[in-house]
């Protein structure tokens, strides 16, 4: 990152990264995922604030931000009222726009009052966020919970670059239209400086919709809507896949992975590790499974199938269905075809230490990332770093997830065709050394050429230089009578 470019008149930029929960980063031990890890890598080098969500549920809404120090990274956190936490975080963000954002519309559950809350803790944040700020800090947004903010903030006298990311994926124009007083909420975009996506199919369902529906004008790679110039632009996420084939190593050597291994014998292991949730394919995952030993009875008792799901968003009725639904399904596995010494599934409903599922992504054969619909999805990426070189494991990814446009020698395989997935399957389960040597090359040369910093320091970079880009562009292209933000 060129600091030069953070510096101006009136002092250093701070980063100020705003997201609806905070994931400390301890130095010496596993990272919470690749959001954490890219914004603590941005804050460590230039200093700044990251505010958000404490996670607590308290009677009332922080009247002021608990405020902790780490080095040169501030924590700013508040708690969240009952009320706020239902309608805000409960409500609308993840019964209404998850499942819209993740084309889901026949689960999308609106309510107004929902609706209100959400706007009403955004603005909650902004109030509480325009007293931290100083006129040369950068503001970083995350996510869904948080589109209005700019907007908010914008109202509230906030003139710095603020730039927002989303990690989920955008479906178009058509399924955006399925949310009610969709004009509302996504206008309020516009008020960000740099919008950024995981994809380019992202970008341009965003500057369709902008075009079509709001009515926002291009000039060069600059959206005009409202009196305000932004641009949209691709920055899939990464991860530090040096930093992860070290932890895979030295997990595949601890008693967690061992234990795993002895317990395999000589069988060989296929793993999932997912949020449980209905945006990732999972029971159409475990009919595959189920299949497998249906159609191909010479895999049984050779493989063992390992999926973690922890447990999300319990208070939503769809997940508690979900999790039922997915009970059912690994007894009814394991009733019909295990043996006394043998469980074809091994169904884990908790959290596990990253540097322990290192260790089991190392020995896994396969590893199954199957989502519906997914923003990147890093457990594809993670399972592919950490794979032994000299004999890698075979990735079978879903299209319809972010990380298939840069994984594309992954075994590619459309979650809803369960006899796909099924050949797939046994294609991986006896796919010869070399062709998994190559395709594990070409996908860990892909990893490292889109890291987790490249993520983080290039939308920065462009978020810091957008607003000298719109200046130039709006001076070729726009009339007179048109505010330049």
């Amino acid at each position: 990152m060129d600091m030069e470019n953070l510096t101006s008149r009136g002092g250093t930029s701070r980063i100020i990264v705003v997201s609806n929960r905070i994931g400390p980063v301890e130095e010496g031990k596993s990272a919470p995922g690749g959001l954490a890890v890219g914004v603590y890598e941005i804050l460590r080098s230039m200093g700044g604030i990251w505010f958000g969500w404490s996670g607590t549920v308290a009677d009332q809404s922080s009247v002021t931000p608990n405020m902790t120090k780490d080095g040169n990274i501030t924590y700013a956190t508040i708690d969240l009222g009952r009320k706020d936490y239902a309608e805000f975080y409960a409500g609308f963000s993840n019964s209404t726009l998850w499942p819209l954002l993740h084309f889901r519309t026949g689960l999308l559950d609106f309510e107004r009052q929902c609706l209100e809350g959400y706007l009403r803790v955004n603005d909650l944040f902004a109030e509480h966020l325009i007293k931290l700020i100083r006129p040369n800090d950068i503001i970083w947004v995350h996510d869904y919970h948080l589109i209005p903010l700019a907007a908010a903030l914008r109202r509230k006298g906030a003139k710095n670059r603020i730039g927002f990311f989303l990690h989920t994926p955008l479906p178009p124009r058509a399924v955006l239209q399925t949310l009610p007083d969709h004009g509302r909420l996504l206008r309020t975009l516009a008020a960000y400086d740099l919008i950024g996506f995981q994809t380019e199919d992202d970008a341009t369902h965003f500057n369709d919709y902008m075009r079509l529906e709001l009515g926002a004008t291009a000039a060069g790679a600059t959206l005009l809507l409202d009196r305000r110039q932004f641009r949209a632009g691709t920055y899939p996420i990464g991860i530090d896949p040096a930093g992860f084939a070290r932890t895979a190593d030295v997990a595949s050597g601890q008693s967690a992975t061992r234990r795993l291994k002895r317990s395999l014998g000589d069988r060989k292991l296929a793993i999932g590790v997912d949020r449980l949730d209905y945006s990732k394919g999972l029971p159409l995952r475990m009919k595959a499974i189920d299949r497998l030993f249906s159609a191909h009875s010479n895999w049984r008792d050779r493989v063992t199938f390992l999926q973690i799901a922890t447990i999300s968003r319990s208070d939503v009725r769809q997940y508690r269905d979900l999790r039922e639904e997915l009970d059912a399904a690994a007894g009814h596995i394991n009733g019909r075809y295990a043996e006394a010494d043998w469980t074809p599934v091994r169904y884990v409903n908790r959290n596990v230490n990253r540097n322990t599922l290192a260790g089991y992504f190392r020995c896994a054969h396969v590893g199954l990332v199957t989502p519906l619909r997914d923003g990147m999805n890093l457990v594809a990426k993670e399972y592919v770093a950490a794979q032994d070189p000299e004999d890698p494991g075979v990735l079978i990814l879903s299209p319809f997830a972010g990380a298939a446009h840069e994984l594309d020698a992954a075994l590619q395989v459309n979650p809803f065709d369960v006899d796909a997935m099924v050949e797939a399957l046994t294609q991986a389960l006896v796919m010869p050394l070399a062709e998994r040597r190559r395709r594990w090359r070409s996908m860990m040369t892909a990893l490292q050429k889109q890291t987790v910093r490249h993520w983080a320091t290039s939308f920065i970079d462009n978020l810091t230089a957008t607003r000298t880009e719109v200046r130039r562009v709006a001076l070729a292209h726009v009339s007179d009578d048109l505010t330049v933000a």
